[in-house]
């Protein structure tokens, strides 16, 4: 028997269709007389076998058997392939499949020898030097043996160095016994470690031609092969302590930090929970923390100065509350409102819309780099808020879009959708341009463009009011003056929003007058809600629809309009009265009459 360690041996076997039958079984007879010599088992020396012609073909895998008995019941079952001889394509499988952990082979740390058996009778048909220097590579032996009719350069270039040890050529396969014994002797060797000073401070392990050293547990084997150091189990991070990991000689402890404790798993660790003591005293709700803990009240509530006790706090001021219109604080909660004459809709917090006039639209948002990309998106929201407002088609409302940076750009013109949702899918999908803030620019783009009637705004004939919002976050790098005095004079009727470190010097000339109702301000973009509801009421009010012409009532025409037409119904009222008290006083002088006339009857 081998006297050195465990191997992971792979036979390859020539089946091709120059391999006779009586050839074939001499190469059974060779592999059963190795495999007699090892000691084989699960933890001892594993096998393999592989044949091959144009195909490769496993017979076992090295998790496949563990006695010898098996062994060469399944050897004597191999039919031979009888086709051509692709040796290289056998060294690919060797390599990318045999000698893998998935079928049976050690991992490679444990040193466990892989070595591959080529036996072959001819020339290769494909390339087998590349694939050999790649298999020798990943750490496989590979010994060559040619019998009659093979190729000694296709040998040498298959075989690992030395040759002179690695490469046999057998003249005939009458010989191939005779030849395995000494290959048993080659293969099984003596055992290096006892013929040689191999200088392992622990442990020496023999192999066919070597030795190396290994080291005793809770040791690793040091650059030099040979003398072992103590291992920092904590050192290769496989120790799975979640917090810190001490080493002792060859294994290691978990700790934890303070604050938690060590769990059943020795590994893991779990917080103190220091409200479960029961003395925390606070009045909603305890939260641990390490080395400690704090008291928190429910939503709807704020934790008074003594760290322990809750007061109702005004929602509406701490939560995005949704709200349209306006939001009032209730006991730990709060609900939504509706200007008079407005329902509150079945989501609880939007209002009934403003579909009564028809108007066009153009909404200016600022795309400059200090707006950023997440305050961008909440801008985009911004708008589609404001067309939730409209009741947006052909004949009624038109919506517009353009932005602007450094330059300017029409994301869609006032005829381009005829929906709110077709408009609110568009709003989402526009891109941030970044760069500067050209607003001047956007407003001159705005008169000459956005409402010219090539790009949808109704002719001024139909008095269809013409309506531009601008949104902006900072001050313009151009001059706004000019072009917001021209187009306030061409009719459009300007409305403008502020956020953050927008110019109120800026929004004020852009806005139209009166100025207070024509712009408005918000400090950051989260909190733009209540811009909407202002931007609704001062559109919403005595639109104008269809060809109508559009009054506001306060003027003083409509004043002395309105004037008139309540005294013309007074006065028609008045006269009716008179007319009908006329009626009544007939009517009562006939019944006295009649009443007469019975009277005398009696």
């Amino acid at each position: 028997k081998c006297r050195t360690g465990p191997l992971d041996i792979v036979f390859v076997i020539d089946s091709s269709r120059s391999v006779r039958p009586f050839e074939f079984e001499t190469m059974r007879r060779f592999m059963m007389d190795i495999i007699g010599s090892l000691d084989v088992g699960p933890n001892a020396t594993r096998v393999g076998v592989i044949q091959y012609s144009s195909q490769v073909q496993n017979i076992f895998s090295l998790k496949t058997f563990f006695t010898r008995a098996d062994m060469e019941k399944a050897i004597n079952s191999i039919v031979p392939l009888a086709q051509g001889t692709m040796t290289g394509l056998a060294i690919q499988y060797v390599m990318n499949v045999a000698f893998t952990t998935q079928e049976g082979a050690r991992p490679l740390h444990k040193k466990i020898p892989r070595i591959a058996i080529i036996v072959t009778d001819g020339r290769p048909q494909d390339r087998v030097t590349e694939v050999a220097t790649q298999a020798r590579n990943a750490g496989i032996e590979i010994y060559a043996v040619g019998i009659q009719r093979a190729d000694m350069n296709s040998l040498r270039a298959m075989a690992s160095p030395p040759l002179e040890e690695h490469v046999f050529l057998v003249e005939s396969f009458e010989l191939i016994q005779q030849f395995g014994k000494q290959f048993q002797d080659k293969l099984c060797g003596v055992n290096t470690c006892m013929e040689q000073e191999h200088g392992c401070q622990h442990s020496c392990i023999s192999t066919p031609s070597s030795f190396y050293c290994e080291c005793n547990p809770g040791y690793r084997l040091n650059v030099d092969g040979k003398t072992c150091s103590p291992i920092n189990a904590c050192e290769d991070g496989r120790h799975g302590c979640q917090h810190q990991c001490v080493s002792t000689r060859g294994s290691y402890l978990c700790h934890c930090r303070a604050g938690y404790y060590l769990n059943q798993d020795k590994r893991s660790c779990s917080m103190i929970d220091y409200c479960s003591f029961g003395n925390h005293s606070c009045q909603h709700e305890c939260v641990s923390i390490p080395n400690g803990h704090y008291c928190r009240c429910r939503s709807g509530f704020t934790l008074q100065p003594d760290s322990k006790s809750c007061r109702a706090t005004d929602l509406c001021n701490g939560v995005d509350h949704g709200c349209e219109f306006k939001c009032v604080s209730t006991e730990g909660s709060y609900r939504c409102v509706c200007p008079e004459g407005q329902q509150l809709q079945a989501d609880g917090k939007a209002c009934s819309k403003c579909g009564a006039g028809h108007v066009d639209l153009v909404m200016v948002i600022d795309g400059s780099k200090s707006v950023r990309p997440q305050n961008f998106e909440l801008v985009k929201q911004f708008v589609n808020r404001i067309v939730d407002l409209l009741e947006v088609s052909p004949h009624g409302t038109r919506v517009g879009l353009v932005q602007y940076s450094s330059r300017v750009r029409t994301e869609f013109p006032l005829n381009k959708y005829h929906s709110a949702d077709e408009i609110k899918k568009a709003v989402m999908e526009v891109e941030y341009m970044e760069k500067g803030t050209m607003t001047g620019l956007a407003l001159k783009h705005m008169v000459e463009h956005s409402f010219s009637e090539l790009e949808g705004a109704r002719p001024l004939s139909h008095n269809v009011p013409r309506i531009g919002l601008v949104f902006t976050d900072g001050r313009s790098q151009d001059d706004i003056s000019e072009w917001a005095r021209r187009a306030k004079e061409s009719g459009i009727v300007m409305f403008a929003v502020g956020v953050g470190k927008a110019v109120e010097e800026e929004l004020r000339a852009i806005a139209s007058e009166p100025v207070e109702q024509h712009f408005s301000y918000s400090a950051d973009f989260t909190t733009m809600t209540h811009l909407v509801e202002n931007f609704k009421l001062n559109i919403c009010p005595e639109e104008g629809k269809g060809e109508t012409e559009i009054r506001s009532p306060c003027e003083c025409e409509a004043l002395v309009q309105f004037q008139t037409n309540t005294v013309a119904i007074l006065q028609s009222l008045t006269e009716k009265n008179i007319l009908w008290a006329c009626s009544l006083a007939q009517m009562t002088a006939r019944l006295e009459d009649l009443e007469k006339q019975i009277a005398n009857k009696k």
